[in-house]
């Protein structure tokens, strides 16, 4: 009874079967159905490679959420070159609660305001990224997750004396509050006040002015390589001594993932202004550098991620499947359609002669009908 009941379980497991075999006096190899299997495996091989790659191709994930964080303190690393001497001029930050910041953190070193040839190309090459980055928004994409962005050459103390470098190049960092502030650089060294702060800017004649100025470097964060801030490279050519800078910074934090970098920073963007101050035309001011920045109540976490293993597997026996299928259907459908157009040539339904006798039977039928 036990046998009867195995035989009759493997029975209907047989019946179940969805993959019969063909026994092997059933199958015929031809010449086209091996020419197209060697075409389908290629396309199989061919595909699964570039699947391969699309499997190791990354993007960034954006996430938008409430920043919660205000207790901290914001760093501002800033590297700028004035063309005035150093002495002639003062860097400071001012923030909304006419809180005035330490700029303990700044140094100022004399430098040519012109760029030696090999900081020049490297100039050069940032303003060409800044360029593509306006246009191909994707890019930035790119930067999170390569850090193309290499140190800039390093300033060569220069050989001239101090008193004939005219420029002035301010670099470092400052510490302040996460609340909207104004960052300025002005004539005269700056001095505390009980309303904020002052600039000593008597001393300095109006016709020494000139606050031509290129960003080399402005940020807001921890410094991460990979991130070139929308003002790297910034040039402006002063067209009179009293001239006015503005530029409005819109300060978003970010907490970036990627593989090679995890840390919190902050992105931002910025509108740019500028005029001539003159008093006698209605166009009032203080010459200099102005930088008010303000920062977004929104956080941007930028993750990077790729395609699981399970799916790309799945897209992998899709395509497999796909083809294989795909081109037994063709190949089916190719025979089948040759065998019905070479059976109808073989039973003469087409033949020429036969349908030239025929039309000569109808011409002739009238004629005797005719004679009767």
């Amino acid at each position: 009874m036990r046998r009867l009941t195995k035989k009759k379980a493997l029975t209907l497991v047989k019946e179940l079967d969805a993959f019969p075999k063909v026994p092997e006096g059933y199958v015929e190899s031809t010449a086209s159905g091996g020419t197209v299997s060697l075409i389908a495996f290629t396309f199989m091989a061919v595909l699964a490679f570039l699947e391969f790659f699309v499997y190791r191709h990354t993007w960034m994930k954006y996430e938008y959420e409430v920043d919660r964080d205000f207790s901290s303190k914001l760093r501002i690393n800033v590297d700028i070159t004035v063309a005035m001497r150093c002495q002639y001029i003062g860097a400071d930050v001012l923030d909304l609660a006419e809180t005035m910041v330490a700029s303990d953190g700044l140094q100022y070193e004399p430098v040519n305001f012109e760029l030696p040839p090999q900081q020049r190309i490297w100039h050069m090459t940032l303003l060409h990224i800044q360029e593509r980055l306006r246009v191909e928004h994707a890019l930035q994409d790119v930067i999170f997750k390569a850090a193309i962005k290499g140190a800039p050459p390093a300033q060569t103390k220069s050989e001239d004396s101090t008193a004939s470098l005219s420029a002035c190049r301010i670099h470092g960092h400052l510490y302040v509050n996460k609340v909207a502030g104004n960052f300025h650089i002005t004539v005269g060294k700056s001095i505390p006040h009980p309303r904020g702060h002052a600039h000593l800017a008597a001393l300095v004649a109006h016709d020494s002015y000139n606050f031509s100025h290129r960003i080399d470097h402005l940020s807001f964060g921890e410094p991460l390589p990979g991130i070139i801030s929308p003002l790297d490279g910034t040039e402006k050519i002063a067209a009179d001594s009293n001239h006015m800078f503005q530029y409005f910074i819109t300060i978003v934090p970010t907490k970036l993932n990627t593989y090679k970098v995890s840390a919190e920073t902050h992105q931002y963007s910025v509108t740019e202004r500028e005029r001539v101050i003159n008093h006698a035309a209605g166009s009032h001011g203080v010459s200099g550098i102005f930088m008010k920045y303000d920062i977004s109540s929104l956080m941007v976490k930028v993750t990077e991620q790729h395609m699981p293993l399970w799916q790309f597997l799945v897209r992998l026996c899709g395509i497999i499947g796909g083809i294989f299928s795909t081109t037994g259907m063709i190949h089916g459908l190719v025979g089948f359609l040759v065998d019905v157009v070479c059976c109808r040539f073989q039973m003469g339904i087409y033949k020429p002669d036969d349908l030239t006798a025929q039309e000569s039977s109808e011409t002739l039928l009238p004629a005797e009908n005719y004679t009767e």
